[in-house]
């Protein structure tokens, strides 16, 4: 029975947010305590295979397709700010109906889900938070700024760029596959290959490309201000658990002085490890996520 339950992968479910057909799977086991792990910014659900398929004993395990990601609608106008993101997680809560619910979270995931975390303190059992604070707050102020007629000129100039912009096209699946191995060196063969076969589909001319919305890559015009998303942080009451990788592009919050924000939190760092730590380092993670789940 435990070998056929190893050969079973999750079901693929829908729900709906501000009129968008949302994807998620599901590993089973509803009799458990929920735990919802959100992807990060041009990823997708099926990237967490692995780390279900560790804690699918012990945990209902939910993972949702952020929108215009994976097998979740693009938004028609190429609205991907953080409230759109943020309203569509608490949704997915609220559709299945759950009072409390278990959370890890990376990157682009992270900043949404400790959002909602510090919205509905009362909801968030723990959060696992993997380099998922947003850009430090010296960086959201020379990014976000003030909201100048030059920089929605910009703004608008981009989008319209990304709407006339041609997909990456791959002659082949392998070539999408080498680009990933290419943008990720820690990754094994066979984590790439799983995150290729999963993250892309065929075009009409054979070609393949990445499942995500070029309106991706345009910075949402504006944000909350820091000193409002900081009150965000500080409302939490959870136990919180960052994870930082050292060869990372992400700041640390010990170094930029985030962590103060965040009472409840520990944070550990990982030696030979990047922005996909749970990759990278993937037993040592494991460990120290069920260390901190047993409590």
């Amino acid at each position: 029975m435990k070998a056929m339950e190893r050969l079973l992968g999750p079901t693929s479910n829908r729900f709906v947010s501000q009129r968008l057909r949302l994807h998620y799977v599901d590993w089973g086991n509803p009799e458990a305590p929920p735990l919802i792990l959100q992807h990060g910014g041009r990823d997708h659900c099926r990237s967490w295979d692995w780390v279900a398929e560790e804690l699918r004993r012990d945990w209902h395990v939910i993972c949702p397709d952020l929108r215009g990601h994976g097998d979740s609608d693009w938004s028609s106008e190429g609205n991907y700010a953080m409230d759109a993101y943020v309203y569509d997680f608490a949704q997915l809560v609220h559709t299945l109906g759950y009072d409390k619910v278990t959370i890890m979270a990376h990157s682009l995931g992270g900043n949404i889900a400790t959002r909602f975390t510090g919205l509905y303190p009362e909801k968030v059992e723990r959060l696992v938070n993997i380099e998922g604070l947003g850009p430090n707050l010296e960086e959201r102020r020379q990014m976000l700024g003030d909201c100048s007629s030059e920089r929605l000129r910009d703004w608008i100039s981009k989008k319209r760029q990304a709407a006339g912009r041609t997909p990456r096209k791959y002659l082949t699946l392998r070539d999408a596959y080498e680009r990933m191995k290419a943008e990720n060196s820690f990754l094994t063969v066979e984590q790439a290959r799983h995150l290729t076969i999963h993250g892309a589909s065929r075009n009409e001319d054979g070609t393949w490309s990445w499942k995500f919305d070029n309106y991706l890559n345009i910075w949402p015009v504006v944000d909350l201000p820091g000193e409002h998303v900081i009150s965000l942080w500080e409302a939490i009451t959870c136990p919180i658990l960052m994870l930082w990788g050292k060869d990372s592009f992400a700041s640390s919050p010990a170094l930029d002085g985030r962590m103060d924000h965040f009472p409840t939190a520990r944070l550990i760092e990982y030696e030979d490890a990047g922005h996909w730590l749970h990759h990278d380092q993937f037993d040592r993670f494991m460990n120290d996520v069920k260390a901190f789940f047993a409590g």
